[in-house]
């Protein structure tokens, strides 16, 4: 039988850092002791009065059909979200709800991308990117975010970078696996590119309200950048609600019809009683779960503390997200085998964040959504670990 040649585009390059997962969730199934800090899952439960509503609108028989492109409450909760977060007023009727961010991604590639199109992406970027991007047709160019830089993009090479095929930039901020939270100055300096050369921006701003350091910026704010981006959110980060596949994108009104159109044959529409359960957590919880954003910084600044007295590592202290980079360049190990080690003698589980980009090379993702506990015993195992591989060595 033969399948579509797309299937191995989207498949993407990353699978050896899941292979890692894969050796965790292994061990566990055999009875190990094992720590996963692979997924991007965490600890916290949804909110109690988000359940309730669920429990509430089944029993009322929220159960029919939807419109494909989200009810009149959920997209209005959403646009007074939005207005107050940035302070910009927008219709109902520019928001598309959709199953989760990753939803919200595909479809905004869709609806932007020709074949043979080309899509700027920072890098390290999330590893769904260039399977998204190649779905549609287009091709992913990565543009360096070097350690040294924190992590934050080069915008001379992003510029540099812009040809005749090039419709639209791809960022998250802050970023996924990194935690950088991009400046108003980089935010701005985007903008400029993408209306000099006419380029649509989609902002990926899951992790928008877990900031740690500076202060989150939605580029659509920007001036001339309300007709030219598609802002991406979710409730699974902000709200512990990542398997409610909640996620929504709002764009310009004509894009929105479109991508109406497009929700009308693919997903045909989010569950009502999930709707309504949104809509509560949107309204009782505007800004996220606030004990969810400081146990993750308090984690980060615990696991980067116990990673900075170990003479081989150290910790990359993110500004946002829910990751911390750890920096393995000492060890001599490449991040695939020193996570293949990891997990195979000290039952940890961390992803090499090499697939996530060239700019992560020696570095590995830790995620923090795990209890304060599981975080300590995590630090205790990975000291024992590195004290095995013997000396360190320099870094240039």
């Amino acid at each position: 039988m033969r399948f579509s040649s797309r299937l191995g585009q989207v498949a993407g390059h990353a699978y050896r850092a899941w292979e890692i997962h894969s050796l965790g969730i292994e061990k566990r199934d055999r009875g190990d002791s094992v720590i996963l800090l692979t997924v991007g899952d965490t600890d916290f439960s949804s909110p109690q009065a988000v359940v309730t509503v669920v429990h509430d609108a089944l029993a009322a028989g929220r159960t029919h059909y939807s419109p494909s492109a989200g009810g009149r409450p959920i997209r209005e909760a959403i646009a007074r979200r939005h207005a107050r977060r940035t302070g910009q007023s927008i219709e109902a009727g520019q928001v598309i709800v959709t199953v989760g961010a990753q939803n919200a991604l595909l479809t905004a590639a869709l609806c932007l991308i020709e074949p043979g199109d080309q899509v700027l992406v920072p890098e390290p970027m999330y590893l769904t990117y260039p399977g998204t991007i190649a779905a549609a047709g287009g091709e992913t160019i990565p543009v360096r975010s070097p350690a040294k830089s924190r992590f934050h993009p080069l915008i001379d090479e992003m510029e540099a970078a812009i040809g005749p095929r090039t419709t639209a930039i791809f960022l998250a901020t802050p970023n996924n696996p990194t935690g950088a939270v991009y400046t108003s100055e980089e935010l701005s300096a985007i903008a400029e590119l993408c209306q000099k050369h006419d380029l649509w921006l989609v902002s990926d701003e899951v992790y928008g309200d877990l900031i740690y350091e500076g202060r989150h910026v939605s580029p659509s704010v920007l001036p001339g950048m309300a007709e030219r981006t598609i802002t991406i959110g979710s409730l699974s980060k902000s709200h512990a609600m990542a398997g409610w596949r909640l996620g929504w994108m709002i764009c310009p009104q004509e894009l929105a019809t479109a991508a109406g159109q497009l929700a009308l044959c693919s997903t045909y529409g989010v569950p009502t009683f999930l709707q309504d359960a949104a809509v509560v957590a949107l309204e009782q919880f505007p800004n996220g779960i606030p004990e969810l954003n400081a146990a993750y910084r308090r984690r980060r600044d615990h696991l980067c503390n116990r990673m900075e007295a170990i003479s081989v590592l150290s910790c990359h202290r993110p500004d946002g997200g829910m990751f911390a980079m750890l920096d393995a360049r000492a060890t001599g190990l490449s991040t695939y085998d020193f996570a293949k080690g990891l997990v195979l003698e000290e039952g940890v589980a961390i992803l090499p964040a090499d697939g996530f980009g060239e700019s992560a090379t020696g570095y590995l993702r830790i995620n923090l959504g795990v209890d304060d506990a599981t975080i300590d015993e995590a630090c205790v195992r990975l000291a024992r670990y590195a004290e095995r591989l013997g000396r360190p060595r320099v870094v240039s």
